[in-house]
């Protein structure tokens, strides 16, 4: 039997290459896509796996949305890269940035646990939590210390994922 995976964010770059590399690894790869008034799939058709992705319409802000996609593809792991990812526009939207980078993630992580508590989950996490530090390499035991709305939104995440 196949693994299946969820990606939130598939159509961005690093969800793009992910599924790209879950193929080749043999997975079946389904993808949880916020619908746009335009398409925004180009990564995923340079890459040339569109035709091989499942994807699903839904929104890590929508909790119902997601787990929906939990229940419809059964996955044994699950990938959120879904986030307002750019430090820039989260002092210009601070609240868009908690909610999609904060909240959304505590969405996906409570869904898992309500759907599919076995599945394995990955957060994706940013340098930015620990803002500037002292030693060049940080560790499991460097002090965070977010310095924009976008790294507190990330620390934010992290923190439910540990609960």
């Amino acid at each position: 039997m196949k693994k299946r995976a969820l990606i939130t964010g598939i159509t961005r770059q690093d969800g793009a290459y992910l599924a790209k590399f879950l193929l080749e690894q043999d997975y079946e790869v389904y993808g949880l896509r916020r619908r746009t008034s335009l398409p925004n799939e180009d990564r995923l058709l340079y890459l040339g796996v569109v035709d091989h992705v499942r994807l699903m319409d839904g929104d890590i802000l929508d909790e119902s949305s997601v787990i929906a996609a939990l229940r419809a593809t059964e996955p044994h792991e699950v990938y959120n890269l879904a986030a307002q990812s750019f430090v820039g526009a989260s002092w210009r939207q601070p609240l868009l940035t908690a909610q999609s980078t904060g909240v959304g993630a505590v969405n996906v992580l409570e869904a898992v646990r309500l759907v599919r508590p076995d599945a394995r989950v990955y957060q994706a996490s940013s340098s930015e939590m620990f803002g500037l530090v002292a030693d060049r390499i940080q560790s499991e035991t460097t002090m965070f210390h977010p310095r924009s709305p976008y790294a507190v939104a990330k620390l934010f995440a992290r923190a439910h994922e540990e609960s």
